[in-house]
């Protein structure tokens, strides 16, 4: 009778935890303004993914498609590289793989420096280096705005609205019907930003950089 009510016993403790636990409780749900107040645990504004560019000097793996942060591209360069800097101050501001394409023919020679692309994709921006110096950017992606806040498929006159009374509107040199809207920068530095329409008058890539290299029509060719 003893060993009976042993067994029974036993029996029941293994039953008791073998039994699902209770959940745990679910977390609370952050009040909406936490992001913007920088709680460190949110999640990155959706127009700057987790996988911009990082902070200078981190470098990390090459990721193809990888685009630079909102705001980096300036009248005055990419970040804390300025135009005239040289080719490392690029490639730490970046903070990822760059590779020289085409390489430079002769020392000082033009060429651009460019992430890895995604297969079957072209760039979407390059960055133009001549004389050992960084003299220009190269954006074709929508995704990734203009000084002063133009992009890639606005048409001509909504250029004209961004930059009221800064357009020097020139033909293109190959394409008819197409242009070339040039802007100088206002606040007094020697950046220009260039964006290139296609026929139907639509911005379909643009450049910034100093002259006269951000006026080569054909890049580095």
């Amino acid at each position: 009778m003893h060993s009976r009510i042993l067994l029974t016993a036993a029996l029941a403790f293994a039953l008791s935890a073998c039994a699902d636990p209770d959940p745990p409780p679910a977390p609370a749900t952050a009040p909406a303004g936490d992001a913007m107040a920088g709680d460190p645990a949110a999640p990155p504004p959706l127009d700057q993914p987790a996988d911009a560019v990082p902070a200078v000097g981190g470098a990390a793996p090459a990721e193809p498609g990888a685009m630079p942060a909102e705001g980096a591209i300036g009248f005055a360069g990419f970040g804390p590289a300025r135009f005239g800097a040289d080719a490392e101050q690029v490639r730490m501001a970046w903070g990822r793989e760059l590779t020289a394409m085409p390489e430079p023919a002769e020392p000082g020679g033009c060429h651009y420096l460019m992430p890895e692309v995604a297969q079957g994709e072209g760039y979407r921006v390059a960055f133009m280096i001549e004389g050992d110096r960084f003299v220009r950017i190269d954006v074709r992606d929508p995704g990734i705005g203009a000084p002063g806040g133009g992009r890639i498929g606005m048409d001509a006159g909504q250029i004209e609205a961004l930059y009221p009374g800064r357009v020097e509107t020139r033909p293109h040199k190959y394409v008819e019907d197409a242009s070339y809207l040039r802007i100088a920068d206002d606040g007094g530095g020697d950046g220009v930003l260039v964006f290139e329409t296609d026929a139907a008058g639509r911005v379909d890539e643009w450049r910034v950089g100093v002259a006269p290299q951000v006026d080569y029509v054909e890049g580095c060719s």
